[in-house]
């Protein structure tokens, strides 16, 4: 124990096992070792301690480190609160009661804080390098796919002829704004709180700035009061993952539609599927199924951590060693999702030719006829009510605008003339749409190119 001489009897064994956080934060260990490092150079340069105890104590921290790597050490849950207190029992056993004076100056507030922040880097860095290489999928499928005609959906409905390329873009674009969440938290956690001490800092001679500049960090805190209990840059980056999450079960969801047969647009690899222990024939997109299960867990996180900071008063309280399950499990999770649908959506193969004739006549060209008649003059409140009058009509026939002759539409308007059926052919559908964004697939390549550019395909 790191606080035992005020003590007279040791913690209860339950009570240790029920307040050890060990289990979770040991993915802290290699941040925590980096940060002891930068606090006893800093220590040894201010002669708090001497070269020779920071060199020792260097040594035994980096042989720890490597007696971890390599599956020599592993601390028991049974034995200590935490990570730090194991590391710093460990070093005791190596260099011996040098090891005391590792945490002159350090509280273990400060400590943690600065581990997590380190970490929370880290894994920005991590998540949004596995995002750009989902979106490089995306962009490689899309640049194969822009003249491949699906419907496009409104309330799940049919509504407008799109490309499938201008319907993985969209993800690209959420994916986009992901990753402006994450580097957004890498730039808030971007500060070192070593040095703060327990909550008002030290009367010791501390070098905040040079563990700053040691651990990469742009700058020390301000507050030493806030810089204990701040927690806010591990709710934006749980709530980076939130979102993230949603992004990616919303494409599972579309991927999961797209694989039945009523669908029939998209055959997922065997790798990334499986079957029934009943039904022989099945072939089930359990992977994205998966992806969409696991958001609500991640959902879960964050809301945790946000109610855990409620109605804490400043400044550190033990409550605070909940936030590490929670931001641990929703990386892992975030980044193996993020892994799996790069894998599997790489892998799937589409059947570019499904829709074309099933559109052929659809009313979802409904819109391009109304705008037809807005180039001729008519308001567009009178055109819309117009062609929805000729859906009307088609449907009592139990038919659509395969059907529709010039004489028909003569009928409802007289200011139809031959080429308005030209603009429900689907096969120049997608040609027609002039604005920038659109589904146009001049529009689309542009976007690619852009895309490319931002985000090199290496």
């Amino acid at each position: 124990m790191l606080w035992g001489g005020r003590f007279k009897n040791k913690l209860d064994d339950d009570a240790l096992n029920f307040s050890s956080s060990l289990k979770f934060d040991i993915n802290l260990i290699y941040e925590d070792i980096e940060g002891s490092i930068a606090h006893t150079k800093m220590l040894a340069k201010v002669k708090l301690i001497k070269a020779a105890e920071s060199k020792k104590i260097v040594a035994g921290l980096k042989q720890i480190r490597s007696e971890f790597e390599n599956g020599k050490w592993k601390p028991s849950e049974n034995k200590f609160e935490d990570i730090h207190s194991a590391i710093e029992s460990r070093l005791f056993e190596l260099i011996g009661e040098t090891a005391g004076k590792l945490h002159t100056a350090r509280s273990r507030n400060d400590q943690v804080a600065t581990d997590l922040r380190l970490w929370i880097k880290k894994s920005c860095n991590e998540i949004i390098n596995l995002i750009s290489w989902l979106q490089k999928t995306l962009i490689s499928i899309s640049e194969k796919n822009t003249d491949t005609i699906i419907p496009g959906y409104t309330h799940l409905q049919r509504a407008q002829p799109i490309s499938l390329a201008f319907h993985l873009l969209a993800y690209v674009e959420m994916l986009e704004r992901d990753k402006k969440r994450f580097s957004f938290t890498l730039t808030e956690a971007d500060q070192s709180p070593l040095g703060s001490g327990a909550l008002a800092g030290s009367t010791l001679p501390l070098d905040r700035n040079f563990t700053t500049n040691e651990l990469g960090f742009s700058e020390p805190t301000g507050n030493a009061l806030d810089s204990v209990s701040d927690r806010d840059f591990t709710i934006d980056f749980l709530n980076g993952c939130a979102i993230g999450m949603m992004h990616l079960s919303r494409l599972s969801e579309e991927i999961i539609i797209w694989s039945t047969s009523e669908w029939n647009f998209i055959k997922l690899s065997d790798s990334f599927s499986t079957g029934s222990s009943l039904m022989p024939q099945k072939k089930n997109p359990d992977i994205t199924e998966l992806i969409r299960g696991k958001s609500g867990r991640v959902y879960g996180n964050y809301i945790s951590l946000l109610t855990t900071m409620k109605s804490l008063p400043l400044s550190y309280n033990r409550d605070l060693q909940e936030d590490k399950e929670s931001i641990f499990d929703s990386a892992f999770t975030f980044s193996s999702s993020l892994e799996m649908m790069k894998n599997l959506i790489a892998s799937a193969k589409f059947n570019k030719e499904r829709f074309k004739a099933e559109l052929e006549g659809d009313f979802s060209m409904a819109t391009d006829l109304a705008e037809w008649l807005v180039m001729k003059g008519i308001p567009f409140r009178e055109a819309h009510s117009i062609v929805g009058k000729i859906v009307v009509i088609l449907e009592e026939k139990g038919t659509n605008f395969k059907e529709l002759t010039l004489e028909m539409l003569k009928e409802i308007n007289p200011v139809f003339d031959e080429f308005a059926l030209e603009c429900l052919d689907i096969t120049t559908a997608l040609k027609r749409k002039k604005t920038y964004g659109s589904t146009n697939p001049q529009q689309v390549k542009k976007r690619i190119q852009f895309w490319k550019r931002k985000i090199p395909l290496s």
